[in-house]
């Protein structure tokens, strides 16, 4: 076990010294990359600037306790931790102030995310996982105020979950669960739900993390006493604050933002709880000052009096920090030593604003560079054209005037200058051509790659293995087949596990899961809180620190209490990190055609447009199911698999080879052949559409029916195009609303896969009302698409075209 903080701290004065000189210097680089940074804001080379400065000691004094293999989530005003922790230089933070898409100049984000947020890289440029027991540990930071806390608990509940679990290269992930998860929040965001959900949680599970609150007394403007019960929020977490003997609850330390040595006594003490105890810990931090205000956007000075000002300049924690250096002395054999004089300190001042100044200008020429470099590129083959093209002189002087000039801005120029030259065929065409052809991907992997996994392990290379049948396969209820594919997966994957609510004593509401937790214990199947947002956040968490977390949500209607995390967290994670980080969590749930307004939704729409980034998998029964998670144990993408709800009693046959048939991404299947129309479908809706198709038949249309399976990625090789070739009509029936799910296919398949080049008739789209579904039979009958809603609209398309042989039905 690794020794703390407390264990550790016996050294001579003269260490002492050095390390509270190198603590002052460091925060006084922190400030000064503030104050620069706001000024390169307002004087136009930066878009937008947020800053630490007010923050520095309390973030020095939790660098202390922060170790190799210890992960942080936070938000955008921990820059002096950052440094402290070795994650960030002067050179780095500039770097991503002016949106430097070097990965080697900016690590965290390469440009993608504005400044103040922080990221180590986890991966390898091939995608596989470094040794993160090896190096200090932060988790990419999102905006969202409160979006971090979340993935916190997942962070946290890793070491948990490493004390008893090992598997084949587990000691890369950890060193036996002795690391903490720190995480860091503003105030005024502690207001927001995913905070008070997070800390509950963790005071459940007693997982080791260290929650750090900067109290500065406001939300932007608005003061604590209305953003909370309690002004105080150390007072309102009294409930939580655990019992001795009792297994619940959490340790709460508040202290000031410019006591240094109290913050060093507050931090160990953290440490000790979290580290030797296991115990969550919030360490409530008063009095912070924040001197420039919350960022560039704005001034303090419209919403804070004087004094408020005046006691923020007096109880700054650098100033403070320095008064109490200055008056410290201590008698040793006899002789006063002092830490440093007031010359020392100017002189280390002084210091820190040259090393700022200087990493800045080199992160300045570096951005300005790689500028200069595609505009010397360029510019020579816009200049051949000019000759043969009047208006192309005028673009070049239009851009010669520009005072600031971005990549936009050459790019800007090189298409004016192919717009005018269109029709025309000549050597500089084609040269200025094939050049932006170049300059285009460079630019195109710069800012648009890693969405989704670009490793060998993405989905798409999971080779499809088909499920075997043999005369002795089962016909078992679909819940069976899926149960036992789980066992399959947990005997096969040691670091897989899966937790939701119902999940572990009872096997889940299906019994998908029934038997696994007393086979393999509550910690790899294990019951939640009704808490949708930290189910996700535990997988996001989990995720990131190697192990394999099948996070499910009950129903697919609660999905919304994760969309958020979803959609500004687990699917941006490799795209924000440009392939740094990733969090291969599988998110499994269940839905379709229940019964009544909340237990039967399909918001798969929401899901499709907030959440690209995770792979959306839609299988019509449970063996397809379980396919998918077999498959997606072996890729390195996040995904959402959507169980049909309705088929875990319906009678499946068993497949021989269970947790080793996959089902691919991205290919679907046609169910049906036909010739007259192609019905494109995807979940439970397909056993519909295969009883219309039947119908269909008896009418004289003879339809070819098409399993989607998966809806992100979408029929990579363009199957459905070529169906809609041979039936020359093409129909999309979906249980989501009007224009939601079905709108997306349609697109992907007209636009994308031009198959409108085929079509003899209007695509027609077939989908549910646009309010949620009644209850019952008869509002599933009367709000989602019925048999015989398929069969009608189908038939009047043919009537349409050929009244004679088909007669109006109505």
């Amino acid at each position: 076990m690794q020794t703390t903080y407390i264990e550790t701290q016996q050294i001579s004065f003269q260490d002492f010294k050095n390390q509270i000189l190198e603590d002052y210097k460091l925060g006084r680089i922190s400030r000064e990359m503030s104050y620069l940074g706001r000024r390169e804001v307002l004087t136009g080379k930066a878009k937008f600037g947020i800053f630490g400065d007010g923050k520095e000691l309390p973030q020095l004094a939790m660098s202390k306790v922060f170790r190799n293999g210890d992960f942080r989530s936070g938000y955008y005003r921990d820059q002096t931790f950052a440094l402290a922790a070795d994650a960030l230089t002067v050179e780095s933070f500039f770097a991503q102030l002016y949106a430097d898409t070097s990965v080697e100049r900016e690590p965290a984000s390469a440009g993608r995310q504005m400044n103040g947020h922080f990221a180590t890289r986890s991966l390898n440029e091939d995608g596989s996982w470094k040794d993160l027991t090896a190096q200090k540990n932060i988790s990419s930071d999102i905006s969202p105020t409160a979006g971090q806390m979340p993935r916190l608990l997942g962070l946290a509940q890793a070491s948990k979950v490493y004390k008893t679990v090992q598997f084949d290269g587990s000691e890369n992930f950890s060193d036996k669960g002795n690391e903490i998860a720190f995480g860091t929040i503003g105030d005024a965001s502690t207001a927001e739900g995913h905070f008070w959900e997070t800390l509950n949680a963790a005071c459940a599970l007693q997982v080791p993390m260290i929650v750090s609150i900067w109290d500065d007394g406001y939300g932007i403007s608005v003061p604590t006493m209305k953003q909370r019960a309690k002004a105080d929020i150390a007072e309102m977490l009294i409930g939580f604050q655990r019992k001795e003997g009792e297994n619940q609850g959490c340790e709460i330390i508040q202290v000031k933002a410019w006591d240094y040595p109290a913050l060093l006594d507050a931090y160990a003490k953290a440490e000790h709880f979290a580290r030797t105890e296991s115990v969550p810990v919030v360490v409530h931090v008063i009095e912070v000052t924040q001197p420039q205000g919350h960022s560039t956007s704005g001034s303090h000075e419209r919403y804070k009096n004087e004094d408020r000002l005046s006691w923020e300049a007096d109880f700054d924690g650098l100033v403070k920090f320095r008064e109490w250096i200055l008056n410290y002395s201590i008698e040793i054999e006899g002789n006063e030593e002092i830490i440093a004089s007031v010359e020392e300190l100017d002189a280390i001042d002084e210091e820190a604003k040259k090393k700022v100044k200087a990493g800045q200008k080199t992160a300045w020429d570096n951005y300005q560079k790689t500028l200069t470099e595609l505009a010397f590129s360029v510019l020579p083959l816009v200049e051949n054209l000019k000759g043969k093209h009047a208006e192309i002189e005028e673009y070049i002087n239009q851009y010669n005037k520009l005072v600031s000039k971005a990549k936009k801005d050459v790019f800007h120029l090189i298409r004016k200058s192919l717009l005018a030259t269109r029709g025309t065929n000549s050597s500089e065409r084609t040269q200025l051509m094939n050049k932006y052809n170049e300059v285009f991907e460079v630019e195109k992997d710069n800012y648009s790659s890693h969405l989704y996994s670009q490793s060998q392990w993405k989905a798409e290379n999971v080779k499809e293995v088909k499920p075997i049948y043999t005369e002795t396969s089962e016909d078992v209820d679909g819940r069976v087949v899926v149960r036992n594919n789980f066992d399959k997966i947990f005997e096969k994957y040691p670091q897989t596990l899966v937790f939701g609510e119902d999940a572990g004593n009872i096997g889940d509401v299906n019994q998908g899961l029934e038997g696994m937790q007393e086979k393999y214990g509550d910690i790899r199947v294990a019951d939640t809180g009704i808490r949708e947002a930290t189910i996700l956040g535990q997988g996001i968490g989990m995720a990131m620190r190697g192990l394999r977390p099948i996070a499910e949500i009950q129903y697919l209607d609660y999905i919304l209490y994760c969309l958020q995390g979803m959609s500004d967290d687990l699917a941006t994670v490799q795209y924000r990190t440009k392939g740094g980080q990733k969090a291969p969590v599988i998110i499994r749930t269940r839905g379709h055609r229940l019964e009544g307004v909340w237990h039967s939704g399909s918001p798969m729409a929401g899901i499709l447009n907030l959440s690209k980034g995770i792979l959306v998998l839609v299988p019509r029964n449970l063996t397809k199911a379980a396919g998918f998670y077999n498959t997606m144990l072996q890729s390195d993408d996040p995904s959402i698999i959507v169980e049909c709800l309705n088929g875990y009693r319906l009678k499946e046959k068993q497949p021989d080879n269970l947790g080793e048939f996959t089902v691919p991404v991205g290919k679907i299947e046609v169910t049906k052949e036909g010739k007259d129309v192609t019905l494109v479908t995807y979940g439970s809706t397909w056993r519909i559409v295969m009883e219309a198709a039947e119908e269909l038949e008896k009418l004289g249309i003879s339809a070819e029916v098409i399993d989607v399976q998966s809806l992100i990625p979408f029929d990579l090789t363009h199957e459905i195009a070529e169906s809609v070739k041979r039936t020359n009509r093409l129909v999309v029936i979906d249980e989501d609303v009007e224009g939601g799910t079905s709108a997306f296919i349609l697109q992907q398949i007209l636009e994308k896969q031009k198959a409108f080049r085929y079509l003899d008739s209007d695509p027609l789209t077939i989908a549910a009302n646009d309010h949620r579904p009644a209850y019952a039979s008869d509002g599933d009958y009367f709000s989602k698409p019925s048999s015989d809603d398929m069969v009608e609209r189908i038939y009047a398309l043919f009537n349409e075209t050929n009244p004679q042989k088909y007669p109006a039905i109505f």
